[in-house]
């Protein structure tokens, strides 16, 4: 009786952890769970949800943040529209930028979206979407730990390949 609770302890465990990687972030629109990449056309750049990092271009290279830079310190994550990627799975969502930029330019609104969650009190807001002073002013120039502890990553030119 007791291997049977504990297995069976062990398989919610597993199920509930399993939920929790790659969950959308509050301020994505409703009904896409499943969806790797949201492109965020107001400012350029893209959204990968497993990772919870933004991707966009740096000095001509793309780069993976767990924050904007400093130019959109203001950007409302809650209010801009989502492009969500349904047709696209691999590891450059940026692969054909310049057409998303063509079709979705900054400003685009297609059908009205809700988001997963409210946005927190404005305080709260700041603290959580925008990385500390130091980490702005640098705006992603130089490499080095994101607030997760997990190295920042940078793609040269679009080629899908790491710098270090």
């Amino acid at each position: 009786m007791g291997l049977l609770l504990f297995l069976g302890s062990a398989a919610m465990a597993q199920v509930s952890v399993n939920i929790n990687i790659g969950s959308p972030p509050l301020w994505g629109p409703v009904g896409y769970t499943e969806v790797q990449y949201y492109y965020l056309p107001d400012v350029e750049a893209y959204y990968d949800v497993p990772s919870a990092m933004f991707i966009y271009m740096n000095d001509g290279i793309w780069v993976h943040r767990s924050y904007l830079p400093y130019r959109y310190r203001n950007y409302d994550l809650y209010n801009g529209y989502k492009v969500v990627m349904h047709d696209y799975h691999g590891n450059t969502p940026y692969q054909n930028h310049n057409d998303y930029k063509r079709k979705y330019a900054k400003g685009y609104h297609g059908p009205a979206q809700k988001t997963i969650g409210n946005r927190p009190g404005k305080s709260q807001y700041k603290a959580k979407y925008n990385p500390p002073q130091h980490d702005n002013q640098r705006d992603g120039k130089n490499e080095g730990n994101n607030r997760n502890g997990k190295k920042d990553q940078k793609h040269n030119n679009g080629k899908g390949k790491k710098n270090k």
